[in-house]
């Protein structure tokens, strides 16, 4: 039993070289959201994971959301949150509780589980440096008394990325720190904006010219209509799969992030189960992976 053991883990090391080989010195953005991050056991496989990755030669980012915790608090606060298309209408009070949760406890708790598992992680948001330029976002909407008028909804602190000063993680990512990004920018009227942050990581991976940008989800990846997983899709095959309806709501904006980062410059981007131990290494450094490989051009 020892020997065969001996000889799996020899086998899954060979696999692992020829990817550990191509990109160390690259940098990889994993954005950690979903299951991943609420449960146990995935929080210290997904922090092993980055420990191991800046430990033979990549340099990992991470991008983290928050939004089920911040729901929470807000609960037991006993403020009410409205959402239109699926963001949360954020007024000043409920700005500095998202800061307090996104910035302060999920950002730490991540930043001290990496640091736990033998990584330096760093703990930063947009804020830091001015990283991350934010602009606000306002809806329109067609009025239900006037069909050819809209009205105009203010979501509050809910913004976009305007703009990132890659200083601050090229000083990390030069070291031997794991930066770790709580998805807050600032606007040029100094106000503080909560971004999506799925958006914030394509826009650092395409800033800093990443080799992989890699988001978690709670699904296997992108699926056929038949419920088949999809990989090796290009740009083409994106937007013939959201014209047809195989690709659709809450999907869409991860794959238009997928196929921004991939339009900036971005080499791939994976759509990958947070749902599965280790998902992470598995998918760099394995030959089936456990997604979606989102590729700009046919390899």
């Amino acid at each position: 039993m020892k020997k065969t053991t001996a000889h799996q883990i020899a086998n899954v090391l060979i696999e692992a070289l020829p990817y550990i080989q191509r990109f160390t010195g690259k940098t990889v953005v994993v954005k950690f959201g979903g299951n991943a991050m609420v449960d146990e056991d995935l929080k210290h496989s997904f922090a092993r994971d980055i420990v191991l990755m800046k430990l033979v030669g990549l340099n990992p980012i991470v991008v983290h959301g928050g939004g089920p915790q911040i729901g929470r608090l807000l609960d037991k606060l006993g403020k009410t949150s409205d959402f239109v298309n699926g963001m949360r209408i954020t007024d000043s009070e409920t700005m500095d509780i998202v800061e307090m949760v996104l910035g302060g406890l999920v950002n730490k708790e991540i930043v001290n589980l990496i640091n736990r598992h033998g990584g330096k992680a760093v703990g930063l948001t947009g804020k830091d440096g001015d990283f991350i330029r934010a602009k606000k976002i306002s809806l329109q909407k067609a009025k239900l008394d006037d069909e050819e008028a809209t009205e105009i909804i203010d979501l509050g602190h809910v913004g976009e990325v305007s703009s990132i000063d890659p200083a601050v993680v090229d000083m990390l990512n030069r070291s031997d720190f794991i930066p770790v990004i709580a998805p807050i920018g600032v606007g040029v009227d100094g106000y503080s904006y909560n971004i999506n942050a799925d958006l914030v990581a394509g826009k650092v991976a395409e800033v800093l010219k990443a080799e992989k940008l890699i988001l978690l989800t709670n699904t296997a990846g992108i699926l056929d209509k038949e419920g088949n997983l999809l990989t090796g899709l290009t740009l083409q095959d994106i937007n013939e799969l959201i014209a047809d309806g195989t690709i659709s709501g809450g999907m869409i904006p991860k794959t238009r992030c997928a196929t921004d980062a991939l339009s900036g410059g971005v080499s791939s981007v994976h759509i990958i189960d947070g749902r599965v131990e280790h998902a992470v290494l598995l998918e760099l450094f394995t030959d089936q992976g456990v997604g979606t490989l989102l590729l700009s051009r046919p390899r």
